[in-house]
């Protein structure tokens, strides 16, 4: 039955994944179908590996890895910063983060002349700023933007020091060696803003103690008014201001009480690490690939082969179960266009970020490999729809 409903939306949905045929270069990845890839690069403090597969009709993930200075000035400091933003509601406000936050941190970092926790809350702080101004300068004419926000989780390594903050809920997984073993062990960096979680609906409870339904169980998912799952993000200015909670605003999205606090946070959660020699790598994804596997299990799949395409190899592991899941083969899911292929599984980004330990500890004005790049999708021109 279900390879008949296969059959039968290759057939409606076009266009032909053949258009996406295998295409690009060494220097900015490669496209293969619906996924976009780079297998192996070199950034400020050892290798890294990237891969985007899309599932919605527009790409809503956004994903970018920037190497070298991290200040506008030659003098530094120098180092990696890792972004995925995974957005919702549709891509304008991923799109921004990538356009956008870097350029704020590079700012901040000038200003303070060194990286620091407040650095990099002040760049989430001026993106959420500057989106709200597009917001309202684009609300007469479309107003559903509004309702279109997105995670936003970082990496930053400087100077040894290892910065992750998030909005949302993609994850930074750190491998770490246990020498008396040999062992690889996961651990989870980055703290989550879902409400799938109990400490997270507690939170938004002290938050907003006099409203008994700021967080309601909807069809067996938890979510904040009935209309999200996470309690932080960038964007999702209805859920922040309240006159952007009104007419013409779909009506799916307005709230039948007004609001007089934000119902969202802005804020990331910022935690500091000192790399150790033992630390051998970084996972940053969003969550279409936690969905299907586990830290251990993605951490066990990263170390167990070559580095090389190791962002890739946790991609494809993520489709054979999503397609497990949905009793069908892998083969049968790659075939499905984008769009249709959301009912399959998210659009999924994952870049993985190797640590060589003489070049994290090296002087923070020391120079390495300059290194700008961002994740792909399929190239649309402006205004597409879903294709049918």
């Amino acid at each position: 039955m279900l390879s008949r409903l296969v059959n039968f939306l290759k057939a409606c949905w076009w266009p032909s994944l053949d258009r996406y045929a295998h295409k690009g270069s060494d220097a900015s990845g490669w496209q293969d179908g619906l996924l976009w890839y780079k297998d192996n690069g070199q950034h400020f403090n050892g290798e890294f590996s990237m891969a985007v597969v899309q599932a919605n009709n527009l790409l809503e993930d956004q994903s970018q890895i920037e190497s070298g200075s991290l200040s506008t000035l030659e003098s530094g400091p120098y180092g990696t910063f890792v972004g995925i933003y995974d957005g919702h509601g549709g891509p304008e406000t991923s799109r921004y983060i990538n356009d956008h936050l870097f350029q704020h941190l590079k700012r901040f970092t000038t200003e303070q002349q060194s990286m620091s926790v407040d650095v990099i809350k002040k760049a989430y702080q001026a993106t959420e700023d500057g989106f709200f101004s597009l917001v309202t300068k684009q609300w007469p004419m479309n107003p559903q933007i509004a309702a279109v926000g997105s995670c936003c989780l970082v990496g930053v390594v400087c100077n040894g020091t290892l910065y992750i903050a998030n909005v949302g809920d993609s994850r930074a997984v750190l491998g770490r060696l246990v020498k008396a073993t040999g062992e690889v062990l996961a651990i989870q960096l980055s703290s989550e803003h879902n409400v799938a979680i109990e400490s997270v609906r507690q939170e938004m409870h002290s938050l907003h103690p006099d409203d008994s339904h700021i967080v309601v169980l909807k069809h067996n998912v938890w979510r904040v008014k009935s209309l999200i799952q996470i309690s932080r993000s960038i964007g999702d200015a209805y859920l922040k201001k309240a006159e952007f909670n009104r007419e013409p605003l779909y009506q799916k999205f307005r709230l039948r009480q007004p609001f007089r606090m934000p119902i969202l946070s802005s804020e990331p959660s910022v935690s500091m690490h000192e790399l150790q020699p033992h630390d051998q790598f970084l996972i940053f994804a969003s969550d279409g690939l936690w969905e299907h596997l586990s830290n251990q299990g993605a951490v066990d799949i990263v170390q167990n082969h070559p580095r090389n395409g190791s962002a890739r190899r946790l991609v494809k592991v993520a489709l054979q179960e999503a397609a497990k899941k949905r009793e069908m083969r892998y083969s049968d899911l790659k075939k499905i266009d984008r769009g249709v292929r959301r009912h399959f599984h998210d659009d999924i980004t994952v870049i993985v970020v190797f640590l060589d330990s003489n070049l994290v500890s090296r002087a923070i004005s020391a120079k390495g490999p300059s290194l700008s790049l961002r994740g792909g999708g399929i190239k649309l021109p402006a205004k597409t729809k879903a294709p049918c």
